[in-house]
């Protein structure tokens, strides 16, 4: 069983950089596929970037490419997504998910494990 606790949103203004972080327990943080998702007040909840288990490969949602940064420490059990150049568009709850299995993982039900949430606004 794996926790998964973010941490780092709050609010900023457009042009701005946030780094949200991903705690999680369990010994076997360094064999999940990790992502991170978010969901704005009456929209779905939509695929933002994965990362494979060393983080060397990494895939982002089209929207973010370029702005985002998805990364982790295995020896810290720790995801991040650093986030530049922030729009108002990027204004959501940023969730953190992980699966045991799989590669690049785009889809929320290929997941098996989420955190809370943290919410992040960007104002305009």
């Amino acid at each position: 069983q794996v926790q998964l606790v973010e941490s780092g949103g709050g609010l900023v203004q457009a042009g701005g950089s946030l780094r949200l972080s991903c705690a999680a327990s369990g010994r076997t943080f360094s064999r999940h596929i990790m992502g991170w998702f978010r969901q704005a007040p009456g929209n779905e909840r939509e695929f933002v970037a994965t990362i494979n288990w060393s983080g060397g490969n990494t895939d982002y949602a089209g929207p973010v490419k370029g702005r985002f940064t998805i990364s982790r420490d295995n020896a810290k059990n720790t995801v991040y997504l650093q986030m530049n150049s922030l729009k108002p568009e990027d204004t959501a709850v940023y969730y953190c998910a992980g699966s045991t299995k799989g590669w690049l993982l785009k889809n929320s039900y290929e997941y098996n494990y989420w955190g809370q949430g943290t919410q992040v606004t960007v104002s305009s």
